[in-house]
This record gives structure tokens, sequence and C-alpha cells, in this order.
């Protein structure tokens, strides 16, 4: 057996392991995760908030399924892709941080020379890089969803702030799940325990997947409802 396979045969013991943890008190588990990813949503929905109130908005406006175009399981299908890319996004940096934070040194210790040296300062290099992506990411969505939230806000004639209300239902659990793979990352790289992030990218996907198909549904189905409500010219 050569080192990559020793590391992912670690790798795979590593995850049974966690999964077997986890499962007698998965709430425990579940908590932090959960914490973390609601913080962050809270963050990236109060920069929403603050981009909407000093952008310009777009005059052409928008079309927004269930107030002026049909609601179609095609429309739930849409907001489903558009936030698989994200979760995909979060779960590729969990797997990425077991790779840099765990396979990787475990590689290094069965070389020597230069090449040892290239697996102990690849780590961190990605670990850094991923963090780097992932914030450039959480950045990019605050300025495009603050333009969107301010061009809708000025299309239907209502305040950010009630806008802001409006997408509560659905993007708050919806953002709450799309972050959990990232509050995992996070939380495992304050331990150290890197070799448990591919169990918590498994878990992490298979709760925040039923999570984004209900936001979605509300999206689709519900948010026009409440717009209608709040808009005086709808």
């Amino acid at each position: 057996m050569n080192v990559s396979e020793l590391a992912l045969v670690q790798g795979m013991d590593d995850t049974r392991a966690a999964l077997r943890r986890w499962n007698a008190a998965p709430l425990a588990v579940l908590r932090p995760w959960a914490i973390g990813a609601a913080a962050i949503s809270v963050a990236l929905l109060a920069a929403v908030w603050v981009v909407a109130q000093v952008v310009t908005p777009d005059p052409t406006g928008y079309l927004i399924p269930g107030l002026n175009e049909p609601s179609t399981l095609g429309s739930i299908g849409r907001v489903l892709f558009r936030n698989s890319l994200v979760l995909a996004l979060h779960a590729m940096a969990c797997v990425a941080g077991f790779i840099a934070g765990s396979s990787l040194p475990m590689q290094a210790e069965h070389h020597h020379g230069w090449w040892r040296t290239v697996h102990e300062k690849a780590g961190p290099a990605a670990i850094v890089f991923v963090a780097a992506a992932t914030t450039f990411s959480l950045c990019t969505q605050g300025f495009v969803l603050g333009n969107e939230a301010a061009t809708l806000a000025q299309q239907l004639d209502i305040g950010r702030g009630m806008l802001m209300l409006t997408l509560l239902p659905h993007a708050l659990p919806e953002l709450v799940a799309l972050f959990l793979p990232l509050a995992a990352w996070m939380l495992a790289s304050r331990r150290e325990a890197w070799h448990e992030l591919l169990a918590a990218t498994a878990v992490t996907v298979a709760v925040a997947a039923p999570v984004l198909i209900l936001a979605a549904n509300v999206e689709v189905f519900v948010w026009p409802r409440l717009l209608q409500l709040a808009s005086p010219v709808m």
C-alpha cells in the first residue's frame, strides 16, 4: 500500500469513527454548527441590508415567480440549482480542509527532503486559499444580494428594512443550511480536528438538503404573498 492509499484508508477510518461517535449524541454535534451557521447568516443579512442602503437600484427591475411571473416547478429548480452551487462550494471547503490539515501531513511523514517540504507547506497554503476563497464568496454574495434587494425595494415601493423582513422566513433557514459546512470547518479548525471534516461534510450536506428544498418552496410560493402585502403598488 502506497502513502496516498494509506492516507485514504486512515481518512475513511477517522470518518467512520467520527460518525459513530456523533451518532451517540447528534444534537450536541449539530448545535454548535447551527449556532455558527446562524451567526454567519445574520452577519451576511446585515451586510446585504447595508449594501442595499448605499447602492443605486437597477431601473429594469426583476421578475419574481408568483409575483410578476408564474410559479412553477422550474422556479423551484432554479432556486435549488443556485443554492446547490453555494452548498457545494462550502462542502468542498470541508473536504479541502481534511486534505490540507489531515491527509497531507500524514503523507509528509513518509517522505524526505524537498518532497516532504512540499507536503508540509502545501497544507497551510491550501487552508489559507480556502479561507480566502470563502471570504471572497461571502463578500460577493453580500454585494450581489444587496444590489438585488435595493432594486426590488424600489420596484415594489417598499423600504429596505421591510423587504428584509419579508425575506426572513425563507432566507434565514436557507442561509443557515448553506453555511453549516462552513461553520463545521471553522469549528474543526479551531480544535485542529481536521480528520473529522469528511464526516462533517457528509452530515452537514445531508442536513442542509431537505432544509433547502423547504426554503425553496417558501421562496416561490409564500414570499410573493408577503411582498404583495408589503407593497402598495401590488
